[in-house]
Protein backbone atom coordinates (compact mmCIF):
# COMPACT_ATOMS: atom_id res chain seq x y z
CA UNK A 1 0.00 0.00 0.00
CA UNK A 2 1.71 3.49 -0.66
CA UNK A 3 1.96 6.13 0.85
CA UNK A 4 -0.61 8.14 -1.35
CA UNK A 5 -3.45 6.07 -0.88
CA UNK A 6 -3.25 5.46 3.04
CA UNK A 7 -5.42 8.06 4.83
CA UNK A 8 -4.89 6.78 8.22
CA UNK A 9 -2.20 4.23 9.35
CA UNK A 10 -2.10 2.83 13.17
CA UNK A 11 0.27 0.97 14.60
CA UNK A 12 0.79 -0.90 17.99
CA UNK A 13 -1.90 1.80 19.81
CA UNK A 14 -2.67 0.74 22.89
CA UNK A 15 -4.99 2.63 25.79
CA UNK A 16 -5.10 1.38 29.29
CA UNK A 17 -7.28 2.32 32.21
CA UNK A 18 -6.02 0.86 35.04
CA UNK A 19 -5.43 -2.43 34.88
CA UNK A 20 -8.35 -3.12 31.89
CA UNK A 21 -6.21 -3.16 28.44
CA UNK A 22 -8.84 -1.26 26.55
CA UNK A 23 -7.16 -1.21 23.34
CA UNK A 24 -4.20 -4.21 23.06
CA UNK A 25 -1.92 -3.39 20.27
CA UNK A 26 -4.11 -2.60 17.58
CA UNK A 27 -3.07 -2.20 13.58
CA UNK A 28 -4.68 -1.28 10.66
CA UNK A 29 -4.98 1.40 7.90
CA UNK A 30 -7.35 2.86 6.33
CA UNK A 31 -7.21 3.44 2.46
CA UNK A 32 -8.63 6.93 0.65
CA UNK A 33 -12.08 6.00 -0.72
CA UNK A 34 -12.88 3.07 1.50
CA UNK A 35 -15.84 2.44 3.90
CA UNK A 36 -14.36 0.93 6.59
CA UNK A 37 -16.24 -0.41 9.17
CA UNK A 38 -14.97 -1.91 13.12
CA UNK A 39 -17.60 -4.50 14.63
CA UNK A 40 -17.00 -6.49 17.94
CA UNK A 41 -19.42 -7.26 20.83
CA UNK A 42 -19.85 -4.27 23.36
CA UNK A 43 -16.43 -3.99 25.36
CA UNK A 44 -14.34 -4.92 22.33
CA UNK A 45 -13.12 -1.13 22.92
CA UNK A 46 -14.36 0.39 19.54
CA UNK A 47 -15.69 3.55 21.09
CA UNK A 48 -12.56 3.84 23.04
CA UNK A 49 -10.34 3.12 19.47
CA UNK A 50 -12.35 6.49 18.51
CA UNK A 51 -11.96 8.92 21.26
CA UNK A 52 -7.92 7.54 21.13
CA UNK A 53 -8.08 8.52 17.17
CA UNK A 54 -9.71 12.12 17.58
CA UNK A 55 -7.77 12.79 20.61
CA UNK A 56 -10.26 12.54 22.89
CA UNK A 57 -8.31 9.95 25.43
CA UNK A 58 -4.14 10.09 25.49
CA UNK A 59 -2.79 6.21 24.16
CA UNK A 60 -0.83 4.76 26.15
CA UNK A 61 1.59 3.17 23.44
CA UNK A 62 1.99 3.27 19.75
CA UNK A 63 1.40 5.31 16.87
CA UNK A 64 -0.97 7.14 15.07
CA UNK A 65 -0.25 8.93 11.31
CA UNK A 66 -3.31 10.64 9.73
CA UNK A 67 -2.60 11.69 6.17
CA UNK A 68 1.14 11.29 6.16
CA UNK A 69 1.83 12.99 9.85
CA UNK A 70 1.77 11.73 13.44
CA UNK A 71 -0.62 13.46 15.16
CA UNK A 72 -0.14 10.73 18.32
CA UNK A 73 -0.83 12.65 21.32
CA UNK A 74 -2.39 15.77 19.49
CA UNK A 75 -5.35 17.53 20.95
CA UNK A 76 -8.98 17.23 19.33
CA UNK A 77 -9.12 20.70 17.46
CA UNK A 78 -6.03 20.24 16.18
CA UNK A 79 -6.64 16.79 14.64
CA UNK A 80 -9.84 17.79 13.65
CA UNK A 81 -8.40 20.98 11.67
CA UNK A 82 -6.38 18.21 10.12
CA UNK A 83 -9.07 16.76 8.52
CA UNK A 84 -10.73 13.59 10.70
CA UNK A 85 -14.12 15.06 12.08
CA UNK A 86 -16.54 12.70 14.29
CA UNK A 87 -20.24 11.74 15.40
CA UNK A 88 -21.29 10.43 18.49
CA UNK A 89 -22.70 7.30 19.52
CA UNK A 90 -24.42 9.64 22.05
CA UNK A 91 -26.11 12.43 19.38
CA UNK A 92 -24.26 15.61 20.26
CA UNK A 93 -26.57 18.62 18.53
CA UNK A 94 -26.64 22.25 19.92
CA UNK A 95 -30.74 21.59 20.51
CA UNK A 96 -31.28 24.96 21.63
CA UNK A 97 -29.97 26.31 17.87
CA UNK A 98 -31.97 25.82 14.92
CA UNK A 99 -30.74 22.63 11.53
CA UNK A 100 -29.06 25.83 9.89
CA UNK A 101 -27.31 27.15 12.98
CA UNK A 102 -25.89 23.64 13.51
CA UNK A 103 -24.66 23.29 10.88
CA UNK A 104 -22.78 26.86 10.73
CA UNK A 105 -21.40 26.37 13.55
CA UNK A 106 -19.26 23.18 12.03
CA UNK A 107 -18.26 25.94 9.30
CA UNK A 108 -16.38 27.88 11.73
CA UNK A 109 -13.66 25.43 12.50
CA UNK A 110 -12.45 26.51 8.68
CA UNK A 111 -13.54 29.81 8.91
CA UNK A 112 -10.93 32.64 8.75
CA UNK A 113 -12.54 34.88 11.59
CA UNK A 114 -14.09 31.92 13.73
CA UNK A 115 -17.18 31.75 15.71
CA UNK A 116 -16.77 33.99 18.21
CA UNK A 117 -16.25 37.05 15.93
CA UNK A 118 -19.29 35.84 13.85
CA UNK A 119 -21.73 35.78 16.51
CA UNK A 120 -20.82 39.24 17.43
CA UNK A 121 -21.38 40.20 13.62
CA UNK A 122 -18.31 42.50 13.11
CA UNK A 123 -18.65 44.26 9.84
CA UNK A 124 -15.70 42.27 8.62
CA UNK A 125 -17.23 38.75 8.98
CA UNK A 126 -20.63 39.57 7.26
CA UNK A 127 -19.28 38.76 4.00
CA UNK A 128 -17.75 35.52 4.89
CA UNK A 129 -20.84 34.67 7.20
CA UNK A 130 -23.39 35.10 4.02
CA UNK A 131 -20.21 32.32 2.58
CA UNK A 132 -21.02 29.88 5.17
CA UNK A 133 -25.36 30.26 5.41
CA UNK A 134 -24.85 29.41 1.94
CA UNK A 135 -22.36 26.57 2.58
CA UNK A 136 -24.48 25.27 4.92
CA UNK A 137 -27.91 25.46 2.90
CA UNK A 138 -26.29 23.05 0.71
CA UNK A 139 -25.06 20.56 3.30
CA UNK A 140 -28.22 20.59 4.66
CA UNK A 141 -29.79 20.04 0.80
CA UNK A 142 -27.01 17.54 0.65
CA UNK A 143 -28.49 15.39 4.06
CA UNK A 144 -31.92 15.97 3.32
CA UNK A 145 -32.69 18.78 5.65
CA UNK A 146 -33.18 22.10 3.58
CA UNK A 147 -36.70 22.30 4.59
CA UNK A 148 -36.18 22.22 8.01
CA UNK A 149 -33.39 24.74 8.36
CA UNK A 150 -35.61 27.01 10.65
CA UNK A 151 -36.53 24.60 12.66
CA UNK A 152 -35.03 24.30 16.18
CA UNK A 153 -32.67 21.01 16.39
CA UNK A 154 -34.34 19.42 19.50
CA UNK A 155 -37.65 19.07 17.28
CA UNK A 156 -36.61 16.59 14.55
CA UNK A 157 -36.75 12.95 15.44
CA UNK A 158 -34.09 10.62 16.43
CA UNK A 159 -33.02 9.65 12.50
CA UNK A 160 -32.95 13.31 11.29
CA UNK A 161 -30.88 14.14 14.36
CA UNK A 162 -28.32 11.48 12.93
CA UNK A 163 -28.66 13.08 9.36
CA UNK A 164 -27.99 16.63 11.02
CA UNK A 165 -24.99 15.76 13.07
CA UNK A 166 -23.63 13.61 10.15
CA UNK A 167 -24.17 17.27 8.14
CA UNK A 168 -22.54 19.05 10.94
CA UNK A 169 -19.39 17.19 11.15
CA UNK A 170 -18.93 17.46 7.27
CA UNK A 171 -19.51 21.22 7.30
CA UNK A 172 -15.68 21.00 8.86
CA UNK A 173 -14.33 19.77 5.16
CA UNK A 174 -12.88 16.44 6.47
CA UNK A 175 -10.90 14.28 4.59
CA UNK A 176 -12.08 11.57 6.88
CA UNK A 177 -15.78 10.98 8.90
CA UNK A 178 -15.29 8.80 12.10
CA UNK A 179 -19.35 7.52 12.59
CA UNK A 180 -19.76 6.13 16.30
CA UNK A 181 -23.15 3.97 15.64
CA UNK A 182 -24.75 6.45 13.12
CA UNK A 183 -27.74 3.66 13.07
CA UNK A 184 -28.60 2.95 16.72
CA UNK A 185 -32.17 3.47 17.57
CA UNK A 186 -33.10 3.48 14.18
CA UNK A 187 -36.22 2.09 12.53
CA UNK A 188 -35.52 0.38 8.80
CA UNK A 189 -36.53 2.99 6.49
CA UNK A 190 -34.51 5.57 8.31
CA UNK A 191 -31.18 2.89 8.28
CA UNK A 192 -31.61 2.47 4.45
CA UNK A 193 -31.56 6.33 4.23
CA UNK A 194 -28.67 6.43 6.40
CA UNK A 195 -26.93 3.92 4.55
CA UNK A 196 -28.16 5.92 1.63
CA UNK A 197 -26.36 9.11 3.20
CA UNK A 198 -23.10 7.16 4.05
CA UNK A 199 -22.52 6.11 0.20
CA UNK A 200 -22.82 9.71 -1.17
CA UNK A 201 -20.90 11.04 1.58
CA UNK A 202 -17.91 8.38 0.51
CA UNK A 203 -19.08 9.17 -3.44
CA UNK A 204 -18.12 12.96 -2.82
CA UNK A 205 -14.13 12.14 -2.05
CA UNK A 206 -14.62 11.67 1.93
CA UNK A 207 -12.99 8.72 3.43
CA UNK A 208 -15.42 6.56 6.00
CA UNK A 209 -14.65 4.75 9.21
CA UNK A 210 -17.81 3.90 11.46
CA UNK A 211 -18.19 1.79 14.25
CA UNK A 212 -22.20 -0.47 13.66
CA UNK A 213 -23.73 -3.23 15.55
CA UNK A 214 -26.01 -3.59 12.48
CA UNK A 215 -24.47 -6.57 10.45
CA UNK A 216 -26.91 -6.43 7.47
CA UNK A 217 -25.42 -2.30 7.23
CA UNK A 218 -21.68 -3.44 7.66
CA UNK A 219 -22.06 -6.49 4.72
CA UNK A 220 -24.10 -4.29 2.69
CA UNK A 221 -22.02 -0.85 2.69
CA UNK A 222 -17.95 -1.31 3.79
CA UNK A 223 -15.19 -2.23 1.85
CA UNK A 224 -13.30 -3.63 4.91
CA UNK A 225 -14.43 -4.66 8.44
CA UNK A 226 -12.23 -4.93 11.04
CA UNK A 227 -12.76 -6.88 13.87
CA UNK A 228 -12.05 -6.28 17.95
CA UNK A 229 -12.70 -8.56 21.16
CA UNK A 230 -11.75 -7.50 24.54
CA UNK A 231 -9.43 -4.82 22.58
CA UNK A 232 -7.31 -7.18 19.85
CA UNK A 233 -7.75 -7.15 16.49
CA UNK A 234 -8.99 -10.77 15.44
CA UNK A 235 -9.81 -10.23 11.80
CA UNK A 236 -9.61 -8.10 9.01
CA UNK A 237 -10.20 -8.04 5.48
CA UNK A 238 -13.49 -7.83 3.23
CA UNK A 239 -17.05 -8.26 4.23
CA UNK A 240 -17.52 -11.94 2.93
CA UNK A 241 -13.70 -12.72 4.36
CA UNK A 242 -14.55 -11.73 7.64
CA UNK A 243 -18.00 -13.27 8.01
CA UNK A 244 -16.41 -16.80 7.06
CA UNK A 245 -12.97 -16.14 9.58
CA UNK A 246 -13.59 -18.87 12.14
CA UNK A 247 -12.35 -16.73 14.74
CA UNK A 248 -14.88 -14.02 13.86
CA UNK A 249 -17.79 -16.45 14.16
CA UNK A 250 -16.31 -17.85 17.11
CA UNK A 251 -16.63 -14.71 18.83
CA UNK A 252 -18.62 -12.12 17.50
CA UNK A 253 -20.78 -13.02 14.68
CA UNK A 254 -21.97 -16.88 15.66
CA UNK A 255 -23.38 -20.08 13.06
CA UNK A 256 -26.61 -18.72 13.08
CA UNK A 257 -26.04 -15.38 11.79
CA UNK A 258 -24.10 -16.64 8.86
Amino acid sequence: MTEERTLLEVTDLEKRFGGLTAINRVCFSVRAGQIKAVIGPNGAGKTTLFNVLTGVLPSDGGSIRFRGVDITGAKPHVIAARGMARTFQVIKIFKEMTVLENVMAGCYLRSRTGFMAASLRLPRVWREERKIEEKSLRLLEDVGLAARAGEPAASLPLGLQRMLEIGRALAAEPALILLDEPVAGLSGPETRKLAALIGRVRDSGVTVLLVEHDMSLIMDISDEVLVLDYGRKIGEGSPAAVQNDEKVISAYLGEETL
